[in-house]
């Protein structure tokens, strides 16, 4: 998971959410998602990559592991620095998703990860546009050259098949929204209703880090 430093966090939504409110939207999409990947069994880590030192302790709270970046490093090197680390460890596979899709669920996951059980394979799933790239799997590790950006979900198709590698697009609508424009907050909270997800508390300034973890074990 790579994370911008806080202090950039979701810009586009200075004009409705104050600075404190967009960090801590940020955190709390960051929390939710580390929530759901320790849900997956096939899951068998999580790494946070960033240049902020809060984000990273957040992360080291919920027991992940982290990696500072010096610098400002651009998104696709560090995602490939990461990667040959998780190379390093022995991952079979790597799933990369950005921390501003807070409606991810995880049969999302579940869903991902089946499709990308086999090696040669890549599994990408789409922004609500079909420009970005909200979740890409890969299987195994640097098979291909990451492209984040604009229009990276084009990108990472054809770089895929470029490679000859098994190409899965999983298009899911809970996956497909992100939060970075004021329409996008209202788009999350109808989404969120449908789905009876409940709401990451950004508006509030006090309660406690616990607060933001809104995911319920589907198990339980």
């Amino acid at each position: 998971m790579p994370v911008k430093p806080l202090v950039r966090a979701k810009s586009r939504l200075k004009g409705v959410l104050s600075s404190e409110q967009r960090e801590r939207l940020a955190l709390g999409m960051l929390l939710r998602n580390i929530q759901i990947m320790k849900m997956i069994p096939a899951i068998s880590g999580t790494l946070v990559i960033s240049r902020d030192t809060k984000v990273l302790a957040v992360a080291r709270d919920q027991e992940v592991h982290t990696v500072q970046e010096s610098g400002q490093p651009e998104l696709n090197s560090a995602l490939s620095r990461a990667t040959k680390l998780l190379r390093a460890w022995g991952a079979d596979a790597t799933l990369i998703l950005p921390t501003d899709i807070p409606l991810l669920m995880p049969e999302d996951i579940e869903q991902i990860v089946h499709l990308g059980r086999f090696p040669g394979t890549v599994v990408i799933a789409p922004d609500h546009l079909e420009d970005g790239t909200n979740a890409l799997l890969v299987n195994p590790p640097g098979a291909i050259k990451y492209g984040y950006g604009e229009g990276s979900f084009a990108r990472h198709k054809s770089h895929a098949e470029l490679e000859g590698l098994t190409l899965h697009v999983y298009e899911s609508e809970r996956i497909a929204i992100d939060v970075d424009t004021p329409e996008d907050l209202k788009s999350y909270a109808k989404l969120a209703e449908k789905y009876n997800i409940p709401l990451i508390d950004y508006l509030s300034l006090e309660p406690a880090i616990e607060d933001m973890l809104l995911v319920e074990n589907p198990s339980g």
